[in-house]
């Protein structure tokens, strides 16, 4: 071929135009339903807290709203990807093997609640491109050892689950230009209070006092958003 028809061949150009995710479909907008709600939202969109926890009953909107902001903090270009990781707890101490597929496909059981408010703003086609590239990564938590996350947005949901250690690990990840929200009930573990990462961080947390990276939110009955059904069911499970 001579080189002026090889001139004329397409490139094929493989590099991420993250601005082609970034313009689909409606704005994000965190509108806040109670006061802890408002606390929290605060938090997620402050830049100077680059770890935010949240804990409380299921309802309140810990997970949802992280994820908004999440979603909110790629559109305006605050961080190139979003990454979901939390605890596989109860399918072979979390050994993902035996599970079909890859470990998109083997984590979708656990990421299933996170991908549910990702595909309120992108089509499914449009979720697999960004997972193929890269865009959105689903990390398992066991797999987080020894990894640095810049510009990058961190759900770890459930994270009553982990281990201190576990979470411990997590957060360590932390790099230049990212921020990790960590949610949970501690009262929901499958772990007993010695083991529950998520109840020993914020303990921790709590006696340290003046922490200028970290905050968080506790949430109560009262926050709950969802059908009033839901707060009636965790009062008769006396979790209220």
């Amino acid at each position: 071929m001579s080189r002026k028809k090889r001139a004329m061949q397409p490139v094929n150009d493989n590099t991420v135009d993250f601005n082609t995710y970034r313009k689909q479909r409606r704005t994000v907008e965190l509108i806040p339903k109670s006061i802890n709600q408002e606390t929290y939202i605060s938090g997620l969109t402050n830049d100077d807290k680059l770890v935010v926890f949240a804990t409380g009953p299921a309802g309140t909107g810990k997970t949802h709203l992280a994820m908004l902001a999440g979603i909110k903090a790629f559109k305006e270009g605050k961080v190139d990807k979003i990454i979901l990781t939390r605890p596989a707890v109860g399918v072979d101490d979390e050994k993902h093997g035996f599970l079909p597929g890859d470990i998109n496909a083997k984590m979708a059981p656990w990421t299933r609640p996170l991908f549910d408010v990702l595909h309120e703003y992108y089509s499914l086609k449009d979720t697999a491109r960004m997972i193929e590239e890269q865009t959105i990564e689903i990390s398992p938590l066991a797999f987080m050892r020894g990894r640095t996350f810049k510009n990058a947005w961190i759900v770890g949901d459930e994270m009553q689950n982990a281990s201190p250690g576990q979470m411990k690990m997590l957060l360590t990840r932390l790099g230049e230009g990212s921020k990790i929200v960590i949610t949970g009930d501690t009262r929901q573990a499958d772990k007993n209070d010695r083991d529950n990462g998520l109840l020993n961080f914020t303990r921790l947390v709590e006696s340290y006092k003046d922490s200028e990276y970290v905050t968080g939110v506790e949430f109560v009955g009262r926050d709950i958003c969802r059908h009033p059904a839901v707060h009636e069911i965790l009062k008769i499970y006396k979790d209220l």
